[in-house]
């Protein structure tokens, strides 16, 4: 059995492949059943979480399984509260292939997702990216979006302009031209394609500040009581879903149906896209939203393509 550190892992997934990989898991309907969430109580500290995400590709080659550790007692000890590792093995015999950083093929694999729908969804002459939230899948996001865009731009906006600015210091020294805004909707106003990584339960997209041709993608919600746009957004935009699962687990999309500003018929997901049973962009002018959620078939995907990329 192979065995990826986390840099080994980000090493096996170059963006163009796992981009490429993640269109191949939806276009072949890939199989993810819901994922198994297991309390462990605690007596002296808040209930820990095991959270198992198994996928196979109904094919014969591979299938695979996320495990979680949510903990979040190890605050007081100075550790990660998230740990999380994937193992991917033979369809056919079951064998145990590969064991990878989950951390890694987790945050990767998001940004990649959300690529993979920009590449339907973004003007093809998209050029300046603004990353709204600066934590570890923000930080993804350009490379991610370099991979399917011709990108020259990054704009970072962050609650906190010292986290901002520290990526923006970062994604310099990569060779980005990148910037810090402190004013969002000033930010949002001047990008081509909006990419937001929050843990906001308040919308920070609104539809006024949204302009023809442009791109939103939202990532962050993955709760009903969390969103990063409001209804009007959502109306004034043509939106798109990773799975059926985003209507129920995100705020995003949830509110928006239950207050009639969105239709849930008129919900495509990436296996339309993928499946080219749905058009993406249809002109210039449209405004394009995908809300992803995350689903395992992309993480399965992701280990397939590091596998392979190893050789």
């Amino acid at each position: 059995m192979k065995i990826f550190s986390a840099e080994d892992t980000a090493a096996a997934l170059p963006y163009d492949r796992l981009i490429e990989g993640i269109r191949v898991a939806f276009a072949e309907g890939f199989q993810a059943p819901l994922r198994h969430h297991h309390t462990m109580p605690r007596t002296e500290e808040a209930d820990a979480v095991l959270l198992l995400m198994p996928s196979w590709a109904g094919n014969g080659t591979y299938g695979g399984v996320k495990i979680v550790n949510v903990t979040p007692g190890n605050a007081a000890r100075g550790l990660d509260a998230v740990t999380s590792s994937y193992i991917l093995f033979d369809e056919v015999t079951g064998r145990h292939l590969a064991l990878l950083d989950g951390g890694t093929l987790t945050s990767r694999r998001t940004a990649a997702a959300s690529a993979l729908a920009a590449s339907y969804l973004a003007r093809e002459d998209a050029r300046s990216l603004l990353v709204v939230g600066a934590g570890r899948v923000g930080a993804e996001i350009p490379a991610a979006y370099k991979a399917i865009r011709p990108i020259e731009r990054v704009t970072v906006w962050n609650p906190t302009e010292r986290r901002g600015a520290a990526l923006v210091a970062s994604l310099q020294a990569e060779g980005w031209d990148a910037r810090f805004e402190p004013d969002l909707p000033k930010a949002i106003a001047q990008a081509d394609i909006i990419s937001c990584a929050t843990l906001s339960k308040a919308p920070l997209v609104t539809g006024d500040l949204l302009r023809p041709g442009q791109h939103l993608d939202l990532i962050g919600s993955f709760t009903p009581e969390m969103r990063e746009a409001d209804d009007a957004a959502m109306q004034k935009g043509r939106v798109f879903i990773d799975t059926e699962a985003a209507a129920v687990e995100s705020g995003d999309i949830r509110l928006p149906l239950a207050s009639g500003a969105l239709d849930r018929a008129s919900l495509a997901t990436l296996y339309d896209l993928c499946g080219n049973k749905t058009q993406g962009r249809r002109s210039a002018e449209e405004i394009t939203i995908f809300k992803g959620v995350g689903v395992a078939i992309e993480d399965l995907a992701a280990a397939i393509v590091a596998v392979r990329s190893a050789g």
